[in-house]
């Protein structure tokens, strides 16, 4: 932390490859260096950190030993230093051996974009399993690198000590110690895994479709959960604002239930070992009946960013529009940051995309419309059944009316009800099985 106990003042870089023609190269997909700048900057303000320097550094090549060439680790270790700077962060992968370089040049801690991510998804974990996750990614993170105490696995703070306290000296950990602890973790993770398994097996005997809402972090998701469920799930403008699985039961246009799930927000080179800390949150999307791509239509990356999204869910092996897979909407949120030509465009473009809603979480606009669609989409599979109850089933007639669409009802001489319902195939297989006369 800086001295007198303030925020940690900090400087963040986004290296990026020059091109031949001396210009910086936007990544493969196609994003500006700025732009990759601007989101590391995020990052780093949402574990409340005071982002005081930030700069895109062109590189003519990549040092092994320092990532860097030797002006511009000189020019900046001048610029750290009359700051007062306490962390600077890399956005780029970052070997042992170059962070340690590093952080010997500039007297300061240096930390790169996977070890930021592990400090907020340490912060934001709310769940025992997420803390779990987090942590177990993190030690196998660290236990090449060798470059922290490991005292702060006692600490009660959030995060994983890349940042501050007893963390702070370079002194050798012991590998013992790490592997004792990961096993511990995966003895750990065993037993809250099979605790999930259960709540889901019981989630899948409900008669509901789940929908799951996922999209690039800071895109809107948490925001629109709770437009559409009247929660309080923490909404902000920050990435990685929700990191553990949220679910809420919603009534549709047409009185269908749905549940609905919000999962963590997706970013572009996220570690293979952060997808795994959550797999909690995203298994619920590879279990999903239907998926909502969230989409922020006013970010200027915003294309680049549903490539990423995609690619994360091809790793989880979901593929939209293959067979098997979940059916998905696009909702194209923010379109209240739109200009009115720019709005207009949006809405006639989702009017020829019958997968496409133009929405605004914030302002409701096209709320309407996205239900209306969620709605079609899990009801497609629906089915007209003709059921026959006797007098005492009445708890049965009850539990068909909150759960299906009865379309005609009536009693005969002897007493018996006989229902005409249209229900979808997850409802009638409850009905089945469960009877709630039984």
């Amino acid at each position: 932390m800086s001295g007198g106990g303030g925020r940690t003042r900090a400087l963040v870089i986004h290296p990026c490859r020059k091109s031949r023609h001396g210009k910086s190269m936007a990544d493969d997909r196609v994003r500006s260096p700025q732009a990759r700048l601007e989101e590391a900057v995020g990052l780093t303000a949402a574990i409340d950190i005071d982002v005081v320097e930030q700069a895109v550094v062109p590189l003519s090549s990549l040092r092994p030993a320092t990532l860097l060439g030797t002006g511009k680790l000189e020019e900046l270790r001048i610029l750290i230093e009359s700051r007062e700077i306490d962390l600077a962060v890399v956005d780029a992968d970052l070997t042992p051996v170059q962070q340690r370089n590093l952080e010997k040049a500039w007297k300061t801690k240096v930390i790169d974009r996977t070890g930021l991510i592990l400090e907020i998804f340490g912060e934001r974990a709310a769940t025992k399993e997420g803390e779990l996750q987090v942590e177990l990614a993190h030690l196998n993170y660290q236990k090449s690198r060798l470059v922290r105490s490991w005292t702060h696995l006692e600490r009660q703070r959030g995060g994983f000590g890349f940042i501050g306290g007893p963390g702070e000296t370079q002194i050798e950990a012991d590998r013992r110690m790490i592997s004792e602890r990961i096993t511990a973790i995966r003895r750990q993770l065993e037993t809250v895994t099979r605790t999930r398994q259960l709540h889901r097996s019981r989630r899948q005997k409900a008669p509901y479709p789940v929908v799951a809402l996922v999209g690039y972090t800071n895109a809107g998701k948490s925001t629109l959960f709770n437009r559409l469920t009247q929660s309080k799930v923490l909404a902000a403008d920050m990435l990685f604002a929700t990191l553990d699985p949220t679910m809420r039961a919603i009534d549709l246009v047409t009185g269908r239930k749905v549940i609905l799930s919000d999962t963590v927000g997706f970013i572009s080179e996220l570690p293979t070992h952060l997808i795994a800390a959550f797999r909690a949150t995203l298994e619920e999307v590879t279990s999903a009946d239907l998926i909502v791509h969230v989409r922020d239509a006013a970010h200027p990356d915003t294309e680049a960013q549903k490539a990423d999204v995609l690619s994360v869910l091809s790793d989880l092996g979901v593929k939209p529009g293959e067979e098997g897979a979940p059916p998905m909407i696009e909702a194209m949120n923010k379109i209240d940051l739109l200009s009115e030509d720019e709005r207009e465009a949006m809405f006639n473009r989702a009017d020829r995309d019958i997968d496409m809603v133009a929405i605004s979480a914030i302002s409701g606009d096209g709320i309407p419309a996205l239900m209306e669609r969620i709605d079609a989409i899990v009801g497609v599979q629906d089915s007209i059944h003709h059921i026959v109850l006797e007098p005492w089933e009445g708890a049965s007639v009850s539990w068909l009316h909150r759960n299906a669409d009865v379309l005609d009802q009536r009693v005969d001489d002897a007493g018996a009800t006989h229902l005409q319902v249209r229900m979808d195939p997850i409802a009638y297989a409850k009905f089945l099985k469960i009877k709630p006369d039984d």
